[in-house]
């Protein structure tokens, strides 16, 4: 299977409302593009998302039903779901600290300092950060507007804030694995319309997990698309300062 350069993968990715009950496509290859999702850039390298590939005829029906059995879910041969996991900031803090500290066994490396700081990163900062509370944050938020007042601060610290860079962090590799997939001609159509309560239901998901979108994938049928694609005129999203 040939594959299509960055660029030609992003002119060709389109939204497919409907996908090609004939094709089927490769659960590997899909697998593969997830993989290419994980390497995203993401907010202090926690990799706060896990990515479950539904590809048993029933489990795709289920979830199909779950997205409301719109066209782009009742057609898709599979599906890739990115799950916020939020709650896992304390395991994800901890293998990281293990790979910095492996990594300076392995080099040697004997910049402590560096080191160090990195560590004290994730064991001290990021926990005051991950870990507050709603009234902390509140009270947090309060002080640092105050403090904003005269010097450059970080202002992202109450609880709602973290959900939103967990989010936005799941979504960098949603659109990873949306571009991996086309540069190996899938299609795919990101759906934001579903019951995520069922949805994880059917997953075995903790309350605490969110579901980021469901992702059909498969083939584009002939009339898959609805439509060329419309983006409003550059000059009115691009600014040069």
């Amino acid at each position: 299977m040939s594959e299509k350069k960055v660029s030609e993968a992003i002119e060709y990715r389109r939204s497919v409302r409907v996908f090609n009950n004939k094709k089927e496509i490769d659960t590997r290859v899909v697998k593969k593009c997830i993989e290419h999702a994980t390497l995203a850039p993401n907010s202090s390298n926690l990799q706060l998302w896990e990515f479950y590939h539904i590809i048993d005829a029933d489990q795709v029906k289920r979830i199909a039903t779950a997205c409301f059995n719109q066209p782009a879910a009742k057609t898709a041969k599979q599906f890739v779901i990115p799950v916020v996991r939020k709650d896992l900031w304390e395991k994800r803090i901890a293998s990281n600290v293990s790979f910095i500290q492996s990594e300076h066994e392995k080099s040697k490396n004997k910049n402590l300092k560096k080191i160090k700081g990195a560590i004290s990163y994730y064991q001290k900062i990021l926990p005051k950060i991950y870990g507050v509370s709603n009234f902390r944050g509140f009270i947090n938020s309060i002080f640092t507007n105050i403090k904003g007042v005269k010097k450059v601060v970080y202002r992202q610290v109450k609880k709602s804030d973290m959900r939103v860079v967990a989010h936005k962090s799941t979504a960098l590799a949603a659109q990873s694995f949306l571009i991996s997939m086309a540069a190996y001609a899938y299609d795919t159509c990101p759906m934001e319309g579903f019951d995520s309560l069922r949805i994880k239901k059917i997953l075995g998901l903790p309350n605490a997990a969110e579901i980021s979108m469901i992702i059909g994938c498969g083939i584009r049928a002939k009339k898959g698309i609805y439509g060329p694609r419309f983006r409003v005129p550059f000059d009115d999203v691009y600014f040069q300062k």
